[in-house]
């Protein structure tokens, strides 16, 4: 349904530059912008692709010179981004109730006004809370807990004993609670150690789709409220994770180690095992950490050292060359020297 500019403007805060009765019909990124939508420019990177835009209006933080389309104008351009898609793209409500073809185990309880979906699966002694969303062919173990208003989208599966705090997203083809990665080897022969801890899901905690946290060999694999997991990221056994952490695409945490709030793992990163990686710490991708990093620390390689090194690092490798060519042409004056000594007299 068209908006116009200046509800949009009410409802984030922000203030109108241009026509506030121009109406609006939806988002669109900038290159595919028409006059009837909305486009945002949170990058001072595509400047000139804002420029150039067709949009009839774009998102901004502060006023722009040379834009032709009108500007909404707000503090925060990402976050008021995030609000009007939730607003003007809501999600379908779940009608409440059990489909019949989902199977539910003796002694669940299912609140009224959750949804289980077609050939979900809840197993014995499981609750699922007030408003949560148990989309199709979900496998919920014994004994688990789902939280008011948490989701579970297709194919989500939950071995036992594994909660899920309330409004926390889980994305399709994930796996919360498959044994930890355990074995010992002697001869040769690897024997699985049994994995009998379980997994602590926090408050609106998102998971993305095909990710994997392992339950604990004993207690809890722990993620904390507000913490979240890209596609593809793998969580090992009794792994600790605070709050508000990002784990960006197939990052990887070996069993037991900790990570304190709002750590940052970027993509294809990784942290090994017993260690602890203080809070805000920021792990370029691509990185492996080796040893515990103190709280507010950039590290970036492998083995990850604190950004400042791995750049220096990084400059004498691109120099590499060049110092080799200077080396060898040294070592040539300086043997061609040594012979011309031993000519002498």
């Amino acid at each position: 349904m068209a908006r116009s500019l200046g509800e949009l403007a009410a409802r984030v805060g922000g203030e109108v530059v241009g026509d506030p009765a121009r109406r609006v019909e939806g988002i669109r990124t900038l290159d595919e912008a028409e006059s009837a939508d909305l486009s945002f420019l949170t990058s001072a990177r595509y400047l000139e692709a804002a420029r150039t835009s067709r949009a009839g209006a774009i998102l901004v933080g502060r006023r722009t010179e040379g834009l032709a389309a009108d500007q909404l104008v707000v503090t925060d351009p990402a976050r008021a981004l995030a609000e009007l898609l939730d607003w003007l793209y809501p999600e379908p409500a779940a009608v409440a109730g059990v489909d019949p073809t989902a199977v539910i185990g003796a002694g669940a309880e299912i609140h009224a006004s959750a949804h289980v979906g077609p050939y979900a699966v809840i197993g014995a002694r499981a609750r699922v809370g007030l408003g949560a969303v148990v989309h199709a062919h979900v496998v919920v173990g014994e004994e688990c807990e789902i939280g008011d208003g948490a989701v579970l989208h297709p194919h989500v599966v939950l071995y036992r004993r594994v909660r899920v705090g309330a409004r926390s997203v889980v994305h399709a083809g994930a796996v919360l609670g498959a044994d930890g990665f355990g074995y010992a080897t002697q001869g040769g022969e690897h024997t699985k150690i049994p994995q009998v801890g379980d997994v602590e899901i926090g408050r609106e905690v998102e998971i993305g789709a095909l990710s994997a946290v392992d339950r604990a060999l004993l207690g809890s694999t722990s993620v904390g409220d507000g913490t979240k997991i890209d596609n593809l990221v793998q969580v090992g056994h009794n792994v600790r994770i605070g709050r508000g952490a990002i784990l960006c695409g197939q990052a990887g945490i070996a069993g037991s180690a900790r990570l304190d709030d709002g750590v940052v793992l970027a993509g294809q990163s990784g942290v090994a095992g017993h260690l602890t990686v203080g809070r805000d710490v920021r792990v370029a991708s691509k990185s492996a950490v080796y040893e515990s990093v103190e709280a507010g620390t950039t590290v970036a390689g492998i083995p990850a050292v604190a950004i400042g090194a791995w750049r220096r690092q990084q400059a004498l490798v691109h120099r590499l060359q060049e110092l080799w060519r200077r080396l060898r042409a040294l070592e040539r004056r300086v043997g061609g020297a040594a012979r011309d000594g031993e000519e002498g007299p």
